[in-house]
């Protein structure tokens, strides 16, 4: 039989058109939901067969949808396109493909009229391999996206954190999403052309007072709505492998609102209690700290990917030593502060220096620690040393007087702000990094070997653009072979991981006794 080539969707056709395709075995009453194929040109709907319990496409609405040529003569089956060829034989779980063989999960079947039926696999397994576009089958959403379109499937997951929560929305393969509050729900727009999602996303195992649930809005939307306690949000954004991960942190009023009591007029909120109330313990500390808290750290695994960093002579690598501390210690901060960590890499890959000051400025972090290892040509080297950023005092002047903007004001009028060029952006945290690598060095002390001058200056690129108090700790030499095989047992990175977590929380305490930074 022969095919003759139909467009996809008419370009007009630009949200959504599901054009019902009717098939299906004679003996069957309840066919199962269509495929969808997306397209740059819009949607249609490929209708589905069970045969055995397998789901199967009709050949010539695939031929209509991809512009197939397909012929049934000398008891095969050929599919071509462009000058390439598919072969099928009929009760073989088979396929030719330009001369290759891939297996199907079950043989062609006739279906009602005669038709040729092959599973949904076909698709995925040989027409990809000879259409000139990419063809994306994933059947357990029911979606065949044709093309290079960015259509991320969307994962929602809430955890309540005593009287706050947190919500995670994962985006694969990566796309940015904004948040935005929108009245009684918040809204996640997504750079892509569609989202692989179904509505509602997620379904909460109990009442929630802070949100009640997470919804589709539209092809690029979702939406989280939330409930009658909700008071304030912090969200951000970070890769994790193929992902785009969003952490919006919900937080309670920090009040609410008591039942009339006599001489309260319905609609008025009481006066306040004589003595105030005692904060609720069950909120984490990353959620009740005021505005001048610790609330994000950053983390900075040096180097990863084809960049090993330094060697030692029994083969421990730098990258791998860095990535092996920075997840201890975010899986211990978390754990035991209850406030977010951003890891730069999560894995073995290279990130460039500036991506990893920009990842830490982006999500508002409020320390950045950069974790490296040494080297020296003399062996015998030893010792920590944390480093802050050092600027001479002519670029510092010179990055301060970046320049001078007049922006309007509220109530009418204009003022000036001083403006600090990206590159320099640490010029105005050197004093508290200062102070947060000093509280650094005396939780390592006698508990790490530490250099004669274990806190030094150096123009470090990864800190010199960092908007926040950051550090770079460089944990020993791994060109020492005592050294190498300290570091990398587990004694050494248990004991490094709880002096960073104790000098945050020293750091954090100092912090709200001086009345903020």
């Amino acid at each position: 039989m022969n095919a003759r080539p139909l467009p996809l969707l008419t370009a007009a056709a630009t949200i959504a058109l599901f054009v019902t395709l009717a098939v299906g075995l004679a003996s069957q009453s309840a066919p199962p939901p269509p495929l969808t194929l997306f397209s740059k040109d819009g949607r249609r709907s490929l209708a589905v067969t069970l045969v055995g319990g397998q789901e199967f496409v009709a050949l010539d609405d695939l031929a209509s949808a991809f512009q197939l040529a397909v012929r049934d003569e000398a008891g095969a089956i050929t599919v071509s396109y462009k000058g390439k060829t598919i072969i099928l034989t009929p009760e073989q779980a088979l396929a030719s493909v330009s001369g290759r063989l891939v297996s199907l999960p079950a043989a062609p079947a006739r279906g009602a009229g005669r038709r040729w039926l092959v599973p949904e696999e076909f698709v995925s397994r040989a027409l990809a391999l000879i259409y000139d576009v990419k063809l994306d089958l994933r059947k357990p959403s029911r979606l065949l996206i044709v093309g290079d379109l960015r259509v991320p499937h969307i994962t929602v997951r809430y955890d309540p954190l005593g009287a706050s929560g947190r919500l995670t929305v994962d985006a694969t393969p990566r796309s940015l999403g904004t948040v935005t509050q929108d009245g009684d729900h918040l809204t996640i727009k997504f750079d892509a052309d569609a989202l692989d999602a179904s509505s509602p996303l997620l379904t909460l195992p109990a009442p929630q007072n802070l949100i009640t649930g997470v919804r589709v809005v539209d092809q690029t939307t979702i939406a989280v709505d939330l409930g009658p306690r909700f008071g304030s949000f912090r969200s951000a954004s970070q890769p994790v492998d193929a992902t785009m991960r969003i952490v919006i942190d919900v937080v309670p009023a920090q009040t609410d609102t008591a039942a009339p009591g006599p001489g309260t007029a319905p609609g008025t909120t009481p006066p306040p209690p004589s003595q105030p109330s005692q904060p609720a313990t069950d909120v984490p500390p990353a959620l009740s700290q005021p505005a001048f808290a610790v609330r994000t750290v950053a983390l900075d695994p040096g180097h990863g990917g084809d960049d090993d960093g330094v060697h030692g002579a029994s083969g421990v690598k730098e990258k791998d030593l860095t990535l092996s501390v920075a997840r201890r210690a975010k899986a211990t901060i978390e754990a035991r502060l209850g406030i977010r960590v951003l890891m730069t890499r999560e894995d073995d890959r290279k990130v460039p220096i500036d991506e990893r000051a920009a990842m830490a400025n982006n999500n508002k972090a409020d320390l950045l620690i950069s974790l490296h290892a040494s080297s020296s040509l003399r062996a015998s080297t030893t010792g920590a040393t944390i480093f802050c950023a050092e600027f001479d005092k002519t670029t510092a002047q010179a990055a301060i007087a970046g320049g001078v903007e007049r922006v309007p004001a509220f109530g009418g009028g204009s003022r000036d702000i001083e403006l600090v060029l990206w590159d320099f952006a640490q010029t105005r945290h050197l004093d508290q990094s200062t102070t947060f690598a000093g509280v650094v060095e005396q939780q390592l002390h006698e508990h790490i070997p530490l250099a004669a001058r274990a806190v030094d200056h150096a123009p470090l690129r990864v800190l010199e653009s960092a908007n926040m108090p950051a550090v770079l700790i460089e944990m020993g030499y791994l060109t020492n072979p005592g050294q190498e095989k300290l570091l990398a047992g587990d004694a050494f990175q248990n004991t490094l991981v709880q002096a960073l977590y104790d000098a945050i929380v020293k750091y954090r305490d100092a912090v709200a006794a001086g009345g903020g930074r």
